[in-house]
């Protein structure tokens, strides 16, 4: 069993800064990550609001940070948690190995939500895709349906529009949530919206072929032939590591944290987009940073943190 000070869950933005400022700090850290480093990050198409990049790919700016997290910390990668539990410190099961802790931070993110229609489960993967970066390229010339109306979804819709695809984005409303520059940038590229619309069933034996769509204002229902079906509706938090330790969730199931990034359970913070609130890399990481100095302080006590209780009581 491998003691460390301090295991970070997640090696998205918020683990990956979390990793540097806690090594920073003095602490044995390891960072566990059940896919590859990135988190949802990755799969963006481009970036334009992280602080220092005018435009950058998600994939170049996670594999950035991950270098940069790789010159502190130890990176487990496709190693998968399977238990956590609570003793006098923590023990962290998982599929290759058992370890504890005295302090974890969570930044397990979110998973895509699923449209919950016939035939998404049964076509995932042959031409149903939650990802544009990674699937967009093998639809080139073709005809796509992109479901949603946040940001992401116009991103995902914009680029690809920009590689070569067919692409029509379905709305339930009558006007979309993204920015508006992005609404913008959507319409100049002549891309068609389907609005007052959802998908009601995914059609295809082998491979994806079509939609049944419902217009919701009509409540008619017509079929239109696409190649691929790219659903960007949103995502649902990654919990059950948190439930297995008895943190708190909101209504939403997000972890709930403080301002320091703890939980209510002693020496578990949280980070991330697990968190809820504003889903932005930049706010990943500035709690990643936070959740680490929250860390070192609650296990080695240093002078400040008691001058700090006496000047705030």
């Amino acid at each position: 069993m491998e003691e460390k000070d301090v295991i970070i869950i997640g090696g998205g933005p918020a683990g990956l800064s979390a990793g540097i400022y806690s090594v920073r700090n003095g602490l044995k850290t390891i960072i566990i990550d059940k896919g590859v480093c990135g988190g949802l990050a990755a799969e963006a198409p481009w970036i334009e609001n992280y602080l220092g990049f005018e435009g950058i790919k998600g994939m170049e700016l996670t594999e950035r940070f991950k270098s940069h997290a790789l010159k502190y910390v130890d990176i487990n990668e496709t190693e998968t948690v399977k238990e956590v539990k609570k003793t006098e410190d923590f023990i962290v099961t998982t599929d290759k190995n058992k370890y504890t802790a005295k302090a974890l931070i969570l930044a397990t993110g979110t998973i895509h939500t699923k449209l919950g229609v016939k035939g998404e489960s049964e076509l995932a993967g042959k031409g149903v895709s939650y990802c544009a970066t990674c699937d967009g390229f093998f639809f080139k010339q073709k005809k796509v349906l992109l479901v949603g109306g946040g940001n992401s979804s116009v991103i995902d819709a914009i680029h690809l529009h920009d590689i070569g695809c067919k692409v029509t984005l379905i709305h339930r409303r009558d006007e979309l949530r993204a920015e508006q520059s992005l609404q913008k940038t959507l319409f100049d590229k002549g891309i068609e919206v389907i609005w007052n619309s959802v998908v009601e069933e995914i059609m295809g034996g082998d491979v994806a072929a079509g939609v049944k769509i419902r217009n919701k204002l009509e409540d008619k229902i017509q079929e239109k032939e696409f190649n691929g079906i790219f659903i960007s509706i949103g995502e649902m938090p990654s919990n059950e590591l948190a439930k297995m330790i008895s943190v708190n969730l909101d209504k939403n199931g997000y972890i709930v944290t403080d301002k320091r990034q703890g939980t209510n359970v002693p020496r578990v913070y949280s980070a991330g987009d697990i968190t809820g609130g504003v889903k932005q890399v930049i706010v990943a990481c500035a709690e990643g940073a936070i959740a680490a100095n929250s860390a070192y302080e609650d296990i080695k006590n240093p002078y400040w943190v008691g001058k700090e209780s006496e000047a705030n009581g």
